[in-house]
């Protein structure tokens, strides 16, 4: 299988950077194509805007997704995006692997996916969901949270760590077709000794290794909401306000 795994962390040498590199090299020994994007490392420029074009279809006021239903019929992204692009596509597994920052991705993995999970490349025109472009890959996240599991839980002060996450693996990946596996969720390292932090380095590479065995979670039927067969569906027109 074709991995991609798109890391975000500043610190090449922090728990998350280790984990993914960890995981990654346990399945190229299994025999995996693996893609290792390090967000920092290449400097990627997370504000998205006129620059993920290389020409404007409309020079007098900017509607980013009309500049990228134009982009993506002319072959107009930047070359930065167009290789992120032609990365996703080319996968069969997506690995978003960050740190919790205020109960959120870091900034740097959220510019990542607007300006790379373009209208015409992911979703759109009707694909979404069980339509969407991206169906028929799976989709991860690897997460690494600096509070304990009972602080994410049903009685617990953040509440269910998989309620938090459920904007991504719901509004983004769900919403672009893939087949979502369960996260995988690393709950406060700094506190765990070496052994337990080998415990789950070991684990992180078992849940790759057989990702296609993962329990995955509910996939949204879209001919079920009658709102779907409008033409134009509320997902993207919040998106262009």
């Amino acid at each position: 299988m074709r991995f991609i795994c798109v890391l975000a962390h500043p610190e090449p040498a922090s728990f998350t950077a280790s984990l993914a590199r960890h995981g990654m090299k346990a399945l190229e020994q299994s025999g995996h194509s693996v893609d290792l994007v390090d967000l920092y490392a290449i400097g990627f420029d997370p504000i998205s805007d006129r620059r993920n074009f290389v020409a404007a279809a409309n020079p007098d006021r900017f509607d980013q997704q009309d500049e990228e239903r134009h982009a993506a019929a002319t072959g107009g992204f930047s070359t930065e995006l167009q290789l992120e692009m032609d990365r996703l596509a080319a996968c069969d597994v997506l690995v978003l692997q960050f740190p919790i920052w205020w109960l959120g991705m870091p900034a740097i993995m959220k510019g990542w996916i607007d300006r790379v999970f373009a209208i015409g490349r992911t979703y759109g025109g009707g694909r979404w969901f069980d339509r969407g472009l991206m169906r028929g890959k799976l989709a991860m996240l690897a997460v690494t949270i600096g509070g304990t599991e009972q602080a994410y839980s049903e009685c617990g002060i953040y509440g269910p760590a998989l309620d938090m996450l459920r904007p991504i693996n719901h509004g983004i990946l769900g919403f672009c077709g893939f087949d979502v596996v369960e996260p995988f969720l690393a709950y406060a390292p700094a506190r765990k000794g070496d052994q337990e932090r080998d415990e789950i380095f070991a684990e992180y590479a078992g849940r790759l290794r057989h990702i296609e065995r993962a329990p995955r979670l509910p996939m949204l039927h879209s001919d079920d909401y009658e709102h779907f067969v409008l033409k134009t569906s509320r997902h993207e027109a919040t998106r262009a306000a």
